[in-house]
């Protein structure tokens, strides 16, 4: 409808004479939207019991907004935890601390045999980055998925909070265990570059799983089960794992516009 709507037509449509099923109804509500004289002269002929509804609705409305409780102000805690975390990893949490507590134990108990604490760092963190970028975890995934800071910087935020979380214990443990530092931080910083390069491909639940899993059946069980020290693990890998940790962080930042795509979540 480009002209003006009648008079006739604008009379039936305020007075309800035009059924909500009329098909008039549908063009004059589209001309409405966008003509001001034409809402003007709507506005004019409304009845007068609707325009005392609308002004009653109004100054309910009003009341409401000065009597009613006050908003809602989040907190600064909470502001931040939606921004860095996700709640789900919180069970995740849990389990990695007994899990690097019991490694801890196991290399307390059999101190001749491999270092079980370093065969776990490189994959501790996986979990928590499987949990903290996944739909099937959070809840609010696809509102997340759609905010403008969704993408590599939500997950960096992410993948940061996972390895404070892991690291800390990790640190007191091989502190406590005379261990070189870098023997479980460079393994652990090169698999999760690894998953996050990976995850923006297959996704992050996946990548993390499947790295997970190739170096569990890969190094962990063979070196438990022979029980010798696997060179992944000794001081002479760390040139290697300082090189693959910087090499992947570099990829997975060049490669980050893959995670602004729903594959990234899964």
């Amino acid at each position: 409808m480009t002209a003006h709507v009648s008079a006739a037509t604008l009379q039936a449509y305020a007075t309800g004479a035009m059924g909500a099923d009329d098909v008039l109804a549908w063009p004059v509500e589209a001309h409405l939207e966008t003509c001001g004289d034409c809402q003007d002269r709507l506005a004019g002929q409304v009845t007068a019991p609707v325009r005392e509804m609308l002004a009653h609705t109004r100054l309910a409305v009003l009341a409401q907004a000065r009597n009613g409780p006050p908003p809602v102000r989040r907190r600064r805690l909470r502001r931040l935890s939606h921004r860095w975390a996700s709640w789900s990893v919180l069970p995740w949490a849990l389990v990695t601390l007994l899990a690097v507590t019991a490694a801890f134990l196991l290399d307390e108990a059999f101190a001749a045999g491999s270092s079980v604490v370093l065969l776990l760092a490189p994959v501790a963190p996986l979990g928590g980055l499987a949990v903290a970028w996944s739909r099937r975890s959070d809840p609010a995934w696809e509102t997340v998925s759609g905010t403008a800071r969704a993408g590599i910087e939500l997950l960096l935020r992410r993948t940061v909070v996972v390895l404070v979380i892991v690291l800390l214990p990790l640190a007191a443990v091989g502190w406590r265990l005379g261990t070189n530092p870098a023997l479980w931080l460079l393994p652990c910083l090169a698999f999760t570059a690894a998953a996050l390069l990976l995850g923006g491909l297959i996704g992050v639940s996946r990548a993390a799983a499947l790295l997970a899993g190739a170096w569990v059946l890969a190094v962990a069980l063979p070196t438990l089960i022979a029980d010798r020290q696997p060179v992944l693990i000794e001081p002479a890998s760390l040139p290697g794992w300082a090189v693959a940790a910087v090499a992947l962080a570099g990829l997975a930042l060049l490669r980050a516009d893959d995670h602004r795509h729903h594959t990234s979540w899964n």
